[in-house]
């Protein structure tokens, strides 16, 4: 017997919120319980980084005492950038990750007509397209840092190993990769690159609860058909740079590389927040973002299985 039963029951109600947030909780769980790949992909990505790593410490010890005779910039390059890669290879997963599954969130429930079934359940097509859209901007950042923490720690145990069983301090390591300041500084960005691939996911959700058939060559080739005509009709590329900007234009923004030609993050200073938020190209993103979503939810509620 359920909560809103036994409510009646004893004569008690239950809180709105309380009754609107267990719709939204159990369909998130849905969507993780329906979508393995969701944290399988994320997490088999991260094996194979520590097992790449794991056979690349196969003569560190040598190359270490060579990195730390190095000025102290090109020792945190050196000694950093595995860590760093680890990182941007999670996001660059999650992001792929994210997108597959927007195109397939509704577009999978008409397929397999499952959709019938979810529709005589008491969840809204509001509740049930939110769900799905918290996936992308909050469930797959969190297991992408979850991840990608473990990961580092997993390196830094390898690391540490090898080095103390050839007679070198693992002192070198932390003190030329900061992890915590790294931890912060992915968290941020995680959050920073979420908000702004928003209508991206939008997009994406937008077109999977539209189309029969083929959701990724109808994401794409509009898109593609577009940039073609405005290079031909006015030998621009306008739109083309907008793309461009919706994947990476999060940067500039939401950090402050000094004006270095490859740029790193040295220091919690260089994260810039206030800027990011108020850039015009961010709140633009969210409220497209919006709009589609608002347009899944219509979709949703009229289209029926395929």
């Amino acid at each position: 017997m359920n909560t809103e039963s036994n409510a009646m029951m004893t004569g008690t109600a239950v809180p709105a919120n309380r009754a609107s947030i267990r719709p939204f909780y159990w369909s998130v769980w849905r969507e993780l319980w329906e979508n393995r790949a969701i944290y399988i992909v994320p997490l088999i990505v991260g094996a194979v980084q520590v097992f790449g790593f794991a056979i690349s410490t196969i003569g560190l010890a040598e190359r270490r005492r060579a990195v730390l005779l190095l000025d102290p910039t090109k020792q945190r390059a050196a000694i950093g950038t595995p860590y760093d890669i680890v990182a941007v290879m999670m996001i660059f997963t999650v992001f792929i990750v994210g997108l597959f599954y927007c195109l397939d969130a509704l577009y999978g429930e008409r397929r397999d007509r499952s959709i019938l079934f979810w529709k005589s359940l008491p969840v809204s097509d509001r509740t049930t397209v939110l769900s799905k859209l918290t996936i992308p901007l909050a469930i797959l950042p969190l297991i992408a840092f979850v991840t990608v923490v473990c990961v580092q720690l997993l390196m830094l145990a390898i690391t540490g190993a090898n080095l103390i069983t050839h007679g070198m301090s693992a002192a070198s390591t932390w003190r030329h990769f900061p992890v915590f300041q790294n931890w912060i500084v992915l968290c941020y960005g995680l959050i920073v690159i979420a908000l702004w691939h928003a209508p991206i996911y939008g997009w994406a959700l937008l077109i999977s609860g539209w189309v029969r058939r083929a959701t990724f060559l109808w994401a794409v080739l509009p898109l593609i058909a577009i940039q073609i005509f405005e290079k031909i009709t006015f030998g621009t590329t306008h739109f083309s740079a907008l793309l461009n900007d919706r994947l990476f234009g999060f940067a500039p923004a939401a950090f402050d590389f000094q004006g270095r030609q490859h740029p790193t993050i040295d220091s919690l200073v260089q994260l810039t927040p206030g800027k990011y938020l108020s850039t015009v190209e961010l709140w633009i993103g969210l409220i497209v973002a919006v709009a589609f979503i608002t347009a899944s939810i219509r979709l949703r509620r009229y289209r029926g299985p395929i």
